[in-house]
């Protein structure tokens, strides 16, 4: 149970969140694209750690296992499943490092982009240190010896139907593989299990969601149905696991590279299997 301590100490996370998408609008509004790094701001995870740690503790109970396969120095390409109609996935592997890893290493995770066309939601996921996926974007993160964080699946992943949960979506043309390549940083497969089921998402409405800067909105069991209260996540109980690193293939090594996008793939839905074979519960891992 929260004390009145903590409950204010959430506030004031998510009085940082509201203020960093209301910095969006209004007279001396910001563009993420016109700030230096790309709006990241490397106290904002601080203050809105409270609340993360409420959902990894508290709410979805995270088992993060592996972090001794993330180097305590040095770039690295952390490869994940995505999942959950909304992507608390990403925002959860962020914290886990940070909270859990000996240096409290930070993560610059590559994000869709459709996240920076609505101001309020591009002001969030760039203070938190999120960059827009491309290469252009990625290597200087990866050169000055950052963790980066990628889903291959994409929209894919986070939009899988409920009936398709666990099942890896394509991993694309091995554009991930193709980075680590070109910056020699090895890639490190994540499993994330629990978040399938946050958000049972049984269909998607598309057209309204253009005009919010969405990809679509998601219908669930509860949503709309129940208004904003459907949009609570359920509270399963999730792990993730951190592979072992699979180094990249030599520079100009097209064949390597899908040998290598078909060995983190593998090495990933490997880990889910696993995983889901130890799983009692849903709710109760």
């Amino acid at each position: 149970m929260a004390t009145a301590g903590s409950e204010a100490t959430i506030k004031s996370a998510l009085a940082a969140v509201v203020e960093a998408m209301r910095s969006a609008y209004g007279e001396g509004a910001q563009k993420s694209s016109d700030l230096p790094d790309g709006g990241h701001d490397p106290h904002f995870l601080e203050r809105a750690a409270p609340l993360l740690e409420f959902l990894w503790s508290r709410y979805f109970r995270v088992r993060l296992l592996g972090v001794e396969n993330v180097p305590d120095a040095g770039a690295a390409l952390l490869v994940g499943n995505h999942s959950g109609g909304i992507p608390y996935d990403g925002a959860m592997l962020l914290y886990g490092m940070y909270r859990n890893h000996p240096r409290h290493r930070r993560v610059r995770p590559l994000i869709a982009n459709f996240a920076f066309r609505a101001g309020w939601m591009a002001n969030v996921v760039s203070r938190i240190g999120g960059v827009r996926a491309s290469t252009e974007t990625a290597m200087p993160l990866l050169g000055a010896g950052e963790l980066v964080a990628v889903f291959p699946e994409g929209l894919k992943g986070v939009g899988k139907l409920y009936r398709e949960r666990y099942r890896l979506a394509r991993f694309g043309r091995g554009g991930f593989v193709r980075l680590a390549r070109q910056a020699q940083v090895p890639l490190l497969p994540v499993a994330i299990v629990g978040a399938e089921e946050i958000h049972p998402v049984i269909g998607k409405i598309t057209r309204l969601a253009e005009p919010l800067g969405l990809p679509y909105i998601p219908i669930t069991p509860t949503f709309p149905w129940l208004g904003p209260l459907g949009l609570l996540p359920v509270p399963t109980k999730w792990t993730i696991q951190i592979g072992p690193a699979i180094p990249p293939p030599a520079i100009g090594d097209e064949a390597g590279t899908v040998q290598v996008a078909e060995t983190v793939r593998t090495a990933i839905d490997g880990m889910i299997a696993d995983l889901l074979a130890q799983r009692r519960s849903i709710l109760f891992g």
